[in-house]
């Protein structure tokens, strides 16, 4: 008895845990690309309903649309680098926090400024959570079995890209504007825990960051997206229009 009592408890086998691991893996990569490629498209059907409530022109409607992408299409190759540096389950979880506090930012805003400036923030969170969704696959997955795991990982992805559109439009006629930004609140407080619990530690090698890289894609891209949403108002031979085109060239 008293053998049986000092015996260590049993654990289980890593051969047994693996599956578990790699269904959370899959399930919470899932979700924060879902998220993240909803939020790319969702605004779009609101926007009438946000010129209605803000009496915003033109060019800052077309900002709470263009603010998320810019910023998510320079910070992606940073996050995935920080990710590599930090930690992924790490850099996954501060994603997804900065995420999920920045979709609560926008539907509390109550301006086009506040929301724009939500959006560059939920860019951010985005830029850092959905290319680590795919990397903690990889890292999770055997080679041999990778390929499936990657490919309903596509498919999740290219879903919330369709579906955004009508799902911001349902929700914006069904209830209003502000819950296509809160229904990711308590999804991303649900996902949290369970992202710092069940997901597993990785690091890759350590990239040095390419900061100025960095600052000059965001000039560059800011400044070709600037011209066209600029050009209706100012004109396309105005100096501002020019200038900008230049800049991002």
């Amino acid at each position: 008895m008293t053998d049986i009592l000092k015996a260590p408890p049993l654990r289980t086998p890593p051969a047994e845990r693996a599956p578990t691991r790699r269904v959370w893996t899959v399930a919470l990569a899932g979700l924060g690309a879902l998220l993240c490629s909803l939020d790319v498209v969702v605004v779009a059907t609101a926007l009438p309903a946000l010129r209605a409530d803000f009496g915003a022109s033109l060019s800052e409607l077309e900002w709470t649309i263009n603010a998320y992408n810019l910023v998510f299409a320079c910070l992606t190759l940073t996050g995935a680098a920080l990710g590599d540096r930090f930690g992924r389950r790490r850099m996954y979880v501060v994603g997804l926090a900065v995420f999920t506090l920045a979709s609560a930012a926008a539907a509390l805003a109550q301006g086009p400024g506040q929301l724009i400036g939500a959006r560059v923030l939920q860019g951010a969170g985005a830029a850092v959570l959905l290319p680590l969704t795919l990397t903690l696959i990889s890292e999770a997955f055997p080679a041999e079995k990778r390929g499936v795991a990657i490919g309903m990982w596509g498919g999740v992805t290219g879903l919330g890209v369709a579906a955004g559109p009508v799902l911001g439009g349902a929700v914006t006629e069904g209830l209003s504007w502000q819950w296509i930004f809160w229904l990711n609140v308590p999804i991303g407080l649900a996902m949290l825990p369970l992202a710092a619990t069940r997901l597993r530690e990785s690091h890759g090698t350590r990239p040095r960051l390419d900061l100025v890289g960095l600052a000059l894609a965001a000039v560059g891209l800011t400044g070709l997206a600037w011209a066209p949403v600029r050009a209706p108002e100012a004109g396309w031979g105005s100096a501002e229009v020019l200038t900008a085109l230049a800049v991002g060239a």
